[in-house]
């Protein structure tokens, strides 16, 4: 079955579906093959992992270590992970001699913020995620921009993307929290409400979006494993 076709009738299969149910058939569907999530361990993304936990602990989780982030991310995730049970946490890197070749004072986010998320994010993902026939994110339509009109499933390249939160709400978010009694990520209480790369996070003001500290002062709103403005950010490999 085509992968367009695919992802239109998982949309109307779970139209009415909430979050655990689309994430458990997800996790099951034999059309779309083995799935993993894919999570930043940033400031909401306890919910999914949690809800992961509690279908299967085993179920692959990739994070991209950037060699960028925050040092309170990279303890967050090692918590997070210890917290839950997980057993398959997948650490990701860029690869060494890229870096070397490309990025080897640390400073392509200055001079090309699109290439230095390209060699730290998008080439890691994309080689993580070759063994999988579809991948979980935690994005949802409250986030604005590209994200207000997120379906459930989606095709994304050769695979299916599935955003089991897509039509979750910030209360929704902070109520399931407040619920199981989820550990916070650390900076959210400092003013960091979406937590990227330290170079390219800053604190947001009461008034402003969530996301409005990321890449702040460019027209920049996707790291690029996602979609920007409707074009593929991604390599063509990923978007045949």
């Amino acid at each position: 079955m085509p992968l367009k076709e695919l992802a239109e009738r998982r949309n109307s299969l779970h139209r009415k579906s909430d979050a655990q149910t689309v994430l458990r058939h997800a996790l099951a569907d034999l059309h779309i093959g083995p799935v993993a999530l894919v999570s930043s361990f940033g400031a909401e993304s306890v919910v999914l992992l949690h809800m992961i936990s509690e279908i299967d602990k085993n179920t692959p989780i990739i994070f991209l270590d950037t060699e960028m982030l925050f040092e309170e991310t990279l303890q967050y995730q090692k918590d997070v992970s210890e917290h839950l049970g997980l057993t398959d946490v997948r650490v990701v890197k860029p690869s060494r001699a890229a870096v070397f070749e490309r990025d080897v004072d640390g400073l392509l986010h200055q001079a090309e913020i699109d290439a230095c998320c390209a060699l730290r994010k998008v080439e890691p993902l994309e080689n993580a995620l070759q063994e999988f026939g579809g991948w979980l994110t935690g994005r949802k339509q409250f986030q604005g921009g590209q994200r207000q009109t997120l379906p459930l499933f989606e095709k994304d390249g050769r695979k299916i993307k599935i955003n089991p939160l897509a039509k979750w709400t910030r209360d929704d978010i902070a109520a399931y929290m407040d619920k199981h009694n989820l550990p916070r990520h650390p900076l959210v209480a400092k003013g960091y409400p979406s937590i990227g790369c330290m170079p390219c996070t800053s604190r947001v003001g009461d008034h402003e979006d969530s996301r409005a500290g990321r890449w702040r002062d460019t027209a920049k709103t996707e790291c690029g494993i996602h979609f920007d403005g409707g074009k593929a950010t991604r390599t063509k490999e990923a978007a045949a």
